[in-house]
C-alpha cells in the first residue's frame, strides 16, 4: 500500500511537470536543460519532465509603474521636485528574460534620469505650461533606450511638480502682483469705457437736439411760410374784391366811408390805450398856436414890467 501511495504521487509529480497551462494574461518563458527553448502563449502546453521548466513569467497586460519623487534643476536655476508614472506593456517575452535583469527597475531608473535631463532644459513657467511636450519626449527617450529590453514604453504622466518652500513663496507673491496688475488694468478699461459711453451718449445727445432744433425751425419755416402764403392769397382776394367794388358805382364813397370808420374806431382806440394825451393833428396845431401866443404875452408883459422898475430907479 505504501508502495502504491509512493507510485500515485509520483505519477501525479511527473502529470504536473508534463502538463502547463499559462493564463491568459502571461506568457512563459521555458529552458531546457538551462538553455532557452521557447516563449509559451496563454493555453495548454506539453513539457518534458525534468527537462523543460519554467524559467520566467511575464505579465502582458499593460503596466503601471510609480516614478518616486525626485529632486530636478530647470534651466533658470530653480530646484523642483518631480514624479510621475510609467505606462509600459511586455512586447517580447525572450528579450524581457535575457535582455535585462529587471525590466521594471530598469524603466523606473531610465524615466528619472530622462526626466531630470529634460527639465533641465526647460524654465521654471515652461515645466508647468508645456508638460504634455514634456511627457512627449520623455516617452521617446525612454522608448528608445527601452527597446533592447523588449518592453514599449506607452506613456509617461507627470504627478507632481513641487518647487522648494522659497520658490513658492516668491510664485505667490508674484501671482499676487499679477492680479493686482491685472484688477488695474481691468478698472482702467472700465473707466475708459464709461467715459467712452458717456461721450458717446453725450454726442448723440446733441445730435438729438440739433436735429429736433432743425426740424423745428424746418417746421416753423413751413409754417410761416404757409401763414405768409394765406395772407397774401387773402390780401391779393381782398385787393381784387376792392378793386372791383371800386369799379362799381358809389365805390369810391363807400371806401371812402370805410376808411373813416377805420380811422375813428383805430384813434379810439389809441385814446383808450395811450398813457399819454393825444389829439387829432389839427387840434395840436391849435393848442401849440394858444401856447405860443400866450409865451409871446408872458415875454412882452415881464418887459414891460421891467422897464417901469428902471425909470423909478433913476427918479
Amino acid at each position: 500500500m505504501f508502495v502504491f501511495t509512493i507510485f500515485v504521487l509520483f505519477i501525479f509529480f511527473i502529470l504536473y511537470k508534463l502538463l502547463l497551462i499559462v493564463p491568459m494574461r502571461e506568457v512563459n518563458v521555458i529552458e531546457r536543460l538551462g538553455k532557452f527553448r521557447a516563449v509559451l502563449k496563454p493555453g495548454f502546453h506539453f513539457l518534458i519532465p525534468f527537462f523543460d521548466r519554467v524559467a520566467y513569467k511575464h505579465e502582458i497586460r499593460e503596466q503601471v509603474l510609480d516614478v518616486p519623487p525626485q529632486s530636478c534643476i530647470s534651466k533658470d536655476n530653480t530646484q523642483l521636485e518631480v514624479d510621475g508614472l510609467v505606462y509600459l506593456k511586455v512586447m517580447d517575452g525572450k528579450l524581457a528574460s535575457y535582455g535585462i535583469e529587471n525590466y521594471r527597475l530598469a524603466a523606473v531608473n531610465l524615466a528619472q534620469t530622462t526626466m531630470r535631463s529634460e527639465i533641465g532644459k526647460l524654465s521654471l513657467s515652461q515645466t508647468f505650461s508645456e508638460r504634455d511636450s514634456l511627457n512627449e519626449s520623455i516617452v521617446r527617450e525612454i522608448d528608445k533606450a527601452s527597446d533592447p529590453w523588449g518592453i514599449k514604453v506607452l506613456r509617461y504622466e507627470i504627478k507632481n511638480i513641487t518647487p522648494s518652500r522659497k520658490v513658492i513663496h516668491t510664485l505667490e507673491k508674484q501671482m499676487e502682483a499679477e492680479r493686482s496688475k491685472r484688477a488695474e488694468i481691468t478698472l482702467a478699461n472700465a473707466e475708459k469705457a464709461a467715459m467712452i459711453n458717456l461721450s458717446e451718449g453725450e454726442r448723440q445727445e446733441a445730435i438729438n437736439i440739433s436735429e429736433g432744433q432743425k426740424l423745428k425751425r424746418i417746421n416753423e419755416a413751413k409754417g410761416t411760410a404757409q401763414e405768409i402764403s394765406i395772407i397774401a392769397k387773402a390780401k391779393a382776394e381782398g385787393m381784387e374784391l376792392v378793386s372791383t367794388a371800386l369799379a362799381l358805382d358809389g365805390g369810391h364813397e363807400a371806401m371812402n366811408m370805410q376808411l373813416k370808420e377805420q380811422f375813428i374806431g383805430q384813434v379810439g382806440k389809441i385814446l383808450n390805450e395811450a398813457e399819454i394825451s393825444v389829439v387829432p393833428a389839427e387840434m395840436a396845431k391849435l393848442e401849440g398856436f394858444f401856447e405860443g401866443m400866450e409865451q409871446v404875452t408872458h415875454a412882452v408883459s415881464s418887459s414891460s414890467t421891467g422897464s417901469n422898475s428902471v425909470k423909478g430907479g433913476r427918479s
